[in-house]
C-alpha cells in the first residue's frame, strides 16, 4: 500500500530490460549516438512537428533550465502560488536563471486564474525599470493538487502570455497522466494550445531517470546546449536516458502506464467516496487523490503498512479539516495494484 508518491515506484520491467540492452557495446557520447537520434525523432513524431529535445536527469533540472533559457535581467516568471517551481525546488529556478524571480498567481483548483494572471503581468510594465520585467509564464499539467487544465484553459493562459510576448512553459512531471485524463494528443495539449516549452517527465511514470526539455520552436533552443552543459546536465552516456524513452514510447507503453495509475486513482476515489471514515477533499482527475480521513482511520492504515503523506490544509479552506481529521495525499503509480487499493480502503473501514 505505497501511496506516498509515484517516485517510490521502481522502473517498469520493459524499461529496465532496455537499459540492460543499452549497457553493452559502444556508442557515441554526449547525445550523438544512433539511439539518441532515434528517440529525438520519435519525440517529433509524437508531437506532430519538429521539436528540439534535451535530456536531463530530474524534473527540477528540466523546469529550471527551461525557464533560464528565456530569462533576461530583472526577469520574472509567473506561476501558480502552489506550483512545484516556487514551493519545492529549493530556489533552483532562480539560481539557474541568474536570480530571476518567481511571482505567484492565485487560482482555484491549483490552476492559474486568467484574470489574476493578466493583472499580475500588467503590474510589471515593460518600461518600469525598478520593478523588473515579465519574462515567462509556467503552468503545471497535471497540477500539484491532482487537477488538470482543460484544453481551453491552456489556450486561455497561452493567449494572455502571447499578448504579453511571454513564452509559456508547461511543467509536465505527470504529463502522461494529464494527457490520458483529457483524452487528448500530445500536440493538442501543448503547441496547438500555445505552449512553447515543456518539461516532459518519465520518471514518475515507470522510468528510472528520464526527463526531457522539449522546445516546440527549435529556434528558441539555441542557448540550451550551453545552459545544459553549464548546469552539469549533459551526460556523456546519454544513451541510458534515450534507452528509457525508447522503451517508454514503444507500443504506447507510456500511455498504458498512465492509464493504469489513473485507473487505480479512480478506484481509490470511488472507494473513499463511499467511506464512513473518509471523504474526498476535492475532485481530481490524475493519479493524485486528496482525502480527509479520521485520525483513527489514518492511524490504523499506517499501522497496517500504508504509506502516504499528511498534507497541509489549503489556506483558502481552513474549515476543510476538523481537529479529529487529517488531510492526506495518495498517489498511485504504474505499479499500484487493485489489491493495494482495496487493502487501503479496508483499513478505512476498520
Amino acid at each position: 500500500m505505497f501511496f506516498a508518491s509515484d517516485n517510490w515506484a521502481g522502473a517498469h520491467k520493459s524499461i529496465a530490460e532496455r537499459l540492460l540492452t543499452a549497457s553493452t557495446g559502444f556508442a557515441a557520447a554526449y547525445g550523438a549516438g544512433e539511439l539518441d537520434r532515434k528517440v529525438e525523432a520519435r519525440f517529433s513524431e509524437i508531437f506532430e512537428r519538429e521539436v528540439s529535445i534535451f535530456f536531463v536527469a530530474t524534473g527540477t533540472a528540466a523546469n529550471s533550465l527551461s525557464l533560464a533559457s528565456v530569462q533576461r535581467p530583472g526577469g520574472i516568471t509567473f506561476c501558480h502560488s502552489e506550483a512545484h517551481v516556487i514551493e519545492d525546488e529549493c530556489g533552483a529556478p532562480e539560481f539557474f536563471s541568474g536570480s530571476a524571480r518567481l511571482v505567484a498567481v492565485d487560482g482555484e483548483a491549483g490552476k492559474i486564474d486568467p484574470a489574476k494572471l493578466s493583472a499580475k503581468i500588467a503590474s510589471f510594465p515593460e518600461d518600469a525599470v525598478h520593478h523588473g520585467r515579465a519574462s515567462a509564464v509556467t503552468i503545471t499539467q497535471a497540477t500539484e493538487i491532482g487537477t488538470v487544465y482543460s484544453l481551453p484553459e491552456i489556450g486561455e493562459i497561452a493567449a494572455i502570455s502571447r499578448k504579453g510576448n511571454l513564452p509559456l512553459h508547461m511543467d509536465g512531471a505527470r504529463f502522461a497522466n494529464a494527457l490520458v485524463a483529457l483524452g487528448a494528443t500530445p500536440a493538442e495539449m501543448t503547441w496547438k494550445r500555445g505552449v512553447d516549452m515543456l518539461s516532459f517527465g518519465g520518471t514518475k511514470n515507470g522510468c528510472w531517470c528520464a526527463e526531457a526539455i522539449v522546445f516546440f520552436n527549435p529556434d528558441q533552443a539555441r542557448e540550451m546546449p550551453f545552459i545544459r552543459k553549464r548546469a552539469a546536465q549533459l551526460f556523456s552516456k546519454s544513451r541510458f536516458i534515450a534507452a528509457q524513452f525508447d522503451a517508454y514510447f514503444e507500443n504506447g507503453l507510456w500511455l498504458d502506464l498512465a492509464r493504469h495509475s489513473n485507473g487505480m486513482a479512480n478506484r481509490l476515489r470511488a472507494g473513499i467516496g463511499t467511506s464512513n471514515s473518509a471523504r474526498l477533499a476535492w475532485p481530481t482527475a490524475s493519479n493524485e487523490v486528496f482525502a480527509v480521513v479520521s485520525n483513527s482511520a489514518a492511524k490504523i492504515a499506517e499501522e497496517k503498512g500504508a504509506k502516504f503523506y499528511a498534507w497541509p490544509v489549503p489556506a483558502a479552506t481552513p474549515e476543510l479539516v476538523s481537529e479529529s481529521e487529517t488531510l492526506i495525499r495518495l498517489v498511485t503509480s504504474f505499479a499500484t495494484t487493485e489489491a493495494d487499493v482495496d487493502g487501503f480502503l479496508k483499513c478505512l473501514a476498520a
